[in-house]
């Protein structure tokens, strides 16, 4: 993952570390039917995470509207924020479009 993300100066990729954040919030937002990630919001990589260093990732819910979760989300590297923004997640079973679905 890290051979082209950039030769000679190898850092974690924005996606992989957006994944993560996404994540975390999903454990955050404490559900068990599960959640579906549905917009990314004002996310900022301010500095790089580099391979083999430890990550803190942090959420805090910050609104709900029906099935709708905002999460504030951060990673850090010691002390030094490498990614900030807010996620909303989808509680799993309450988006319109999933009782659409059909099987065959």
């Amino acid at each position: 993952m890290f051979a082209g993300h950039f030769p000679g100066n190898p850092i974690v990729p924005g996606v992989i570390l957006t994944e993560a954040l996404a994540q975390v919030a999903g454990i955050a937002g404490a559900s068990e039917r599960g959640f579906l990630l549905s917009a990314i919001r004002a996310m900022k990589f301010p500095s790089p995470a580099r391979p083999g260093e430890a990550i803190v990732l942090r959420a805090k819910k910050t609104g709900a509207l029906g099935g709708l979760f905002q999460f504030a989300v951060s990673a850090e590297v010691g002390g030094r924020i490498v990614a900030e923004g807010q996620v909303v997640l989808n509680e799993l079973g309450d988006s319109p479009m999933e009782g659409s679905r059909t099987s065959g």
